[in-house]
């Protein structure tokens, strides 16, 4: 079994993302590129400049309120989200919460067969055991691609995120801790059936993120 990496790309210009993307892509098997970090008048000639390896692309646009850069208001990122669905990319990360609130979003998103990725962070803690069991239990309801992520304040933090694995309902989990305790966890969750795990080029852009080469070498992808 090949175990997979995405690379985080979070530049702010489009050529950038574009330059970065095909050297992310020589290294990793997908990218997801963060949209939040560019203004958002760049955000459609970025999509016109990666469209070619949108097959291979994780599309994400955060916004502050989960921990990302968007700088706009929220129905400004609402109709970005339907922009970047047009592109049919590998993934489109909505968040849990947007979802939860947005019905006319999930429907729209539903109708034109994008296929999603429904995230949810916790910045500061990880939940208990029976909070994450819920938390994926709901999520699984929107899509079967499901991200979710917690900070872990010890071993056993990153131990409960791994759990979900043994109680997931659904065919694709991404589930890890983010900071120096949860680093381990970013790498166990491939052996427990992550789809990819999410790497950087170098500088770390989340807590406790590893680079694609030390995944690789860990992962003895590459020598």
């Amino acid at each position: 079994m090949k175990y997979k990496t995405c690379v985080t790309v979070a530049e702010k210009t489009p050529n950038k993302i574009k330059q970065t993307l095909k050297i992310a892509l020589r290294k990793s098997d997908y990218v997801e590129v963060r949209f939040d970090f560019l203004k958002i008048e760049q955000i459609p000639e970025a999509l016109e400049n990666i469209k070619k390896d949108m097959n291979k692309v994780v599309c994400t646009l955060r916004p502050k309120t989960e921990g990302g850069k968007f700088s706009g208001n929220e129905n400004e990122r609402i109709a970005i989200i339907k922009l970047i669905a047009e592109y049919s990319p590998f993934l489109l990360d909505v968040e849990f919460n947007t979802m939860k609130k947005n019905q006319a979003l999930r429907k729209y998103l539903k109708s034109t067969k994008t296929k999603l990725l429904i995230s949810w962070h916790d910045f500061k803690k990880t939940p208990t055991t029976t909070e994450l069991k819920k938390k994926l239990d709901q999520m699984s309801k929107i899509s079967s691609n499901v991200k979710i992520v917690s900070t872990a304040k010890s071993t056993e933090d990153s131990t409960r995120m791994l759990e979900l694995y043994n109680k997931k309902r659904i065919n694709n989990l991404i589930s890890f801790a983010m900071g120096d305790f949860g680093r381990i966890s970013r790498v166990l969750c491939l052996y427990l059936g992550s789809p990819y795990t999410y790497v950087s080029l170098g500088k770390a852009i989340a807590p406790g993120q590893f680079s694609v080469d030390e995944v690789n070498k860990i992962i003895n992808l590459k020598k």
